[in-house]
């Protein structure tokens, strides 16, 4: 039975496989051997969309899902301007990475923006594991019980559950979506991440722990 998407691992991850995720592309998901990710050199490419300000005037890319498609997010305001910063380039981060594992475009810029170090690499790993299967996905993803802490590097560790139940496998060459795939505990993750923030005035995830199967984000 083919799994759901949270669970899609790549092979070997290599400095390459980072690299090719400026090309992005669409495709049938073989790789053909090759570490870049699948029909980035072939086909017709949807243009990223141009970077555009936000609110606190930083020019950040956009990052635009799939209409199936759906991250939820609970919580966001905590009362404190700097945590609420925080959580907000986290969901960034999370929303870049689901971009760059579902839409086939030119160039996924937002995942480099929200990522750096290790968290680039296991982000480059998750993304081309689904075009090396052929594979993307479909339907919402939930993040929730996501607290901030404060560092004393000056750093932050940002911890949250999620939960795939509502996410089902799609082919990508043929478009068909399993939803026979049932609930299991193996929808519910969670994650310890670390962020730093840059000279730009961005929270760049820096690292990520996953715990599988977390018995502390299920109902």
């Amino acid at each position: 039975m083919t799994r759901r998407p949270a669970l899609l691992a790549a092979t070997a991850l290599t400095a390459a496989a980072v690299l090719s995720l400026s090309a992005c592309g669409g495709g049938d998901g073989d790789s053909k051997g090759s570490d870049k990710i699948a029909g980035a050199e072939s086909g017709e490419k949807r243009e990223s969309p141009s970077p555009t300000a936000s609110a606190d005037g930083i020019e950040r890319p956009k990052i635009k899902l799939p209409k199936d498609v759906k991250n939820v997010f609970d919580g966001g305001k905590t009362g404190d301007a700097k945590k609420d910063a925080i959580l907000a380039d986290n969901e960034r981060r999370i929303s870049s990475l689901t971009e760059a594992a579902t839409v086939d475009a030119k160039e996924h810029p937002a995942l480099k923006f929200y990522s750096s170090g290790d968290a680039l690499l296991s982000a480059a790993d998750y993304a081309q594991g689904f075009y090396k299967k052929g594979k993307t996905f479909v339907g919402t993803t939930r993040y929730y019980d996501r607290e901030v802490t404060f560092l004393k590097d000056g750093a932050a560790a940002v911890t949250y559950c999620k939960d795939t139940t509502k996410t089902y496998p799609k082919n990508r060459k043929t478009g068909k979506v399993d939803r026979s795939v049932p609930a299991s505990e193996q929808d519910y993750s969670f994650y310890n991440t670390r962020l730093e923030k840059n000279e730009d005035g961005i929270w760049q995830t820096t690292t990520v722990l996953t715990t599988t199967k977390a018995k502390r984000c299920m109902p």
